[in-house]
């Protein structure tokens, strides 16, 4: 398991942590028990989420067909509603629920609340309804951390004029460690970390995982959470990495 040092800070350090869509059903007391530790240990936690297997449910059951294009879901304008209903209405709730019950105070919430995530198109042509984040509401995230509630975060952004955006679920978890410089990122996702050649591996670096790229050892969802990782990285945050339920996997370190 990922350990951190308790060294009782005068200011709480932030982890954000980004829970995969495959991860979000079967989660254990025990994986619930790692964040209460956490906190205990003097840190602030923001959760982020996505919902992809809930999504491909929706999308099958209304007749909507749906690709991925470069890891990122190409979203129509029929598909982008399916989304925003899922992930709000169904899957942040569900999740928020399970958190009170394990006894940690949390809240929903999405791109709309507060505009926490001003958006933008990113490629309305090749993506569709699919965003990439402007800026986020760090005040309003800071105000529940410092009440004592982790903010659950759908990954649902919104245009200033209120257009819903699908967004990768990786992005946004790099995008809110950024804007926060949190200690670490945590990418939650039903793998144990990078695999190559049928192995895991505990560390890896910038380089190395262009190389694997290049060599087609990570490919499909693996990508934008390794492209997020290198780019929080580069942009100050010490600490990323890419984990299982148990908070096992492989740490991402600079070269």
């Amino acid at each position: 398991m990922t350990t951190f040092k308790s060294t009782h800070p005068t200011a709480r350090k932030k982890i954000v942590i980004k829970l995969g869509g495959s991860t979000l059903e079967g989660l254990t007391k025990a994986f619930y028990s790692n964040f209460k530790d956490l906190q205990q240990k003097g840190f602030d936690i923001i959760i982020t989420h996505g919902g992809g297997p809930a999504i491909n449910k929706e999308l099958e059951k209304q007749h909507i067909s749906s690709t991925v294009l470069n890891g990122i879901r190409v979203t129509s304008e029929e598909a982008i509603e399916v989304v925003k209903t899922t992930l709000i209405g169904k899957v942040n709730p569900g999740l928020v629920s399970e958190l009170n019950q394990a006894g940690i105070k949390a809240i929903g919430l999405n791109g709309f609340d507060g505009l926490l995530l001003e958006s933008e198109f990113l490629d309305l042509n090749t993506y569709g309804f699919v965003g990439k984040v402007k800026n986020v509401n760090t005040q309003l995230i800071e105000t529940l951390c410092d009440n004592g509630i982790v903010p659950v975060i759908a990954c649902v952004g919104a245009t200033t004029d209120g257009q819903a955006l699908n967004i990768n679920g990786d992005t946004v978890a790099s995008e809110v460690a950024l804007a926060l410089n949190a200690a670490s990122l945590l990418l939650v996702t039903d793998v144990s970390g990078i695999r190559i050649e049928g192995e895991y591996q505990k560390e890896a670096t910038p380089s190395l995982i262009d190389q694997w790229i290049q060599e087609g050892y990570i490919y499909g969802g693996m990508i934008p959470k390794v492209q997020g990782a290198l780019q929080v990285m580069n942009s100050g945050l010490s600490s990323v990495q890419i984990v299982d339920e148990r908070l096992i996997g492989t740490a991402i370190l600079s070269e």
